[in-house]
């Protein structure tokens, strides 16, 4: 499997680097504790505050299990499912205005095609109010389909606790009212506006009579009201219609062109400040809203999650400053010191018992981390090669043997510390045979990690770069 790449690699935004932290904290309260060594160690090397340790913790992590790759995927299938509920928005629409029009055999009645026009859109606008101030729920029901269709569309196992993480975010500040509000108004500012051009292609190219009718209601109600609905329209420069031209409706003499003209100028005036208008509005102040919270978000620290993490992190020692007594000899002394990260190759051997001579002969360009044998000494080592990345690497192992799970996890972690690296297996001591079975499977085994090997002794490659 390739090594993941580090964090800085490849720049993730804000929101997102919070949002696969997220992520990775739901995965383990479901399935328990990560294989998070290296990247607590690399976490610790970026250095920085709390949360932005956790942060690289993260990433690391997220990288190595595909977490990044979901993610994309999460955001395609939002994408998708986005164009869907525009494509839906947008037939909504124009289906709204084919309906309040019809085919232009009848006359329209203007109230019964406003109600069309406005009924769901109003209806939905107070649904959303209620929720919004009782319940703090903006999303609604188009909130949720978007997100279940996305989860849907992004076909990938990984991204099943991304919507939960998205979600854990966006309620720190509250701010998935806002986000799925914006795609709420934002839907219905498509619909309307599919309707309103709808019926404008619809006034241009039939002929509509405007009439209204009534059994109980008195011709001054339909003026009162068509006047009260004209008033705002009007200061934009809508037509209204006159007493004369609403009377002559309610009479079905609605063959006068001024009429005619005067009603469709009212009607689109009236869908355009009271159906587009206040979507617009809303959506503007939702994106004002979400802009302003997104720009405050960060990480909850007193999540138990969280809490534990603080001691891998920052240690004690480093949260207070203390620096402990150097032991009188370490493995790996001379390495780091003779590494600034630019330049520099380190030897190491893994496991190596007596048989087996070391360290070889080496040029003074190259420092010799010694044998790894225990859990400390590979700490210690992985410690100083991530200060100190040498340019290249050389890894010695006994191809006597058997190339466990274990000893490949260090190779490769090794192997991410240094710009190259090459594998050195070793030959046997004089009189004793190499397994050929066992000596292919580590070449299988290191075939797999993609890393370079050989038989033969890499000092050299490990002093001059090349063979």
């Amino acid at each position: 499997m390739p090594a993941p790449s580090s964090p800085a690699a490849e720049p993730i935004p804000p929101l997102d680097r919070l949002w696969l932290t997220e992520a990775i904290r739901l995965r383990e309260e479901h399935a328990g504790p990560l294989d998070d060594a290296e990247a607590n160690r690399l976490a610790r090397a970026q250095g920085g505050a709390l949360s932005e340790l956790i942060q690289h913790r993260a990433l690391w992590l997220a990288r190595r299990d595909g977490l990044i790759e979901a993610l994309r995927h999460w955001r395609q299938g939002a994408k998708l499912a986005g164009i869907v509920l525009v494509l839906l928005a947008l037939f909504t629409g124009a289906g709204l205005a084919l309906a309040a029009l019809g085919d232009g055999v009848r006359p329209v009645n203007v109230f019964w095609a406003l109600g069309s026009l406005l009924g769901l859109n109003l209806l939905t606008l107070l649904g959303w109010l209620l929720g919004f101030l009782l319940a703090g729920d903006a999303g609604g029901a188009l909130g949720r389909l978007w997100l279940w269709l996305s989860e849907k569309l992004a076909r990938d196992a990984r991204a099943a606790q991304l919507a939960p993480a998205l979600l854990v975010v966006l309620e720190q500040r509250r701010l998935g009212r806002w986000l799925l509000g914006l795609g709420v108004h934002g839907l219905w500012l498509t619909a309307m506006a599919s309707a309103v051009l709808t019926l404008l292609a619809l006034l241009a190219t039939r002929r509509y009579g405007f009439v209204w009718e009534t059994t109980i209601l008195g011709e001054s109600t339909f003026i009162n009201l068509t006047q009260a609905l004209g008033t705002l329209p009007a200061l934009l420069g809508f037509s209204v219609p006159d007493i004369e031209q609403i009377r002559a409706s309610g009479a079905l003499q609605s063959g006068a062109e001024g009429a005619r003209q005067s009603w469709a100028g009212w009607l689109i005036g009236v869908v355009l400040i009271y159906g587009l208008l206040p979507r617009l509005l809303l959506a503007l102040f939702c994106h004002w809203h979400w802009r302003r919270g997104r720009a405050a978000l960060g990480l909850d620290l007193q999540l138990p999650a969280y809490r534990l993490l603080r001691e891998r992190l920052q240690p004690p020692s480093e949260r207070l400053g203390i620096s402990d007594a150097a032991p009188e000899r370490l493995p790996i002394s001379t390495a780091g010191a003779r590494l600034d990260g630019s330049e520099g190759a380190v030897l190491v051997a893994i496991e190596l018992d007596q048989s087996q001579p070391w360290p070889p002969k080496l040029p003074s360009t190259v420092a010799d981390a010694g044998v790894l044998d225990d859990r400390e000494q590979r700490r210690r080592l992985l410690d100083q090669l991530t200060r100190f990345p040498p340019q290249r690497l050389a890894i010695a192992c006994d191809p006597r043997r058997s190339p466990d799970r274990g000893t490949l996890a260090l190779i490769g972690e090794l192997s991410r510390c240094a710009a190259q690296s090459r594998v050195w297996l070793m030959q046997p001591p004089a009189g004793e045979a190499l397994d050929c079975d066992r000596l292919q499977d580590w070449k299988r085994a290191l075939d797999g990690l993609t890393l370079p090997h050989s038989s033969s002794a890499p000092l050299t490659w490990l002093e001059h770069g090349h063979d």
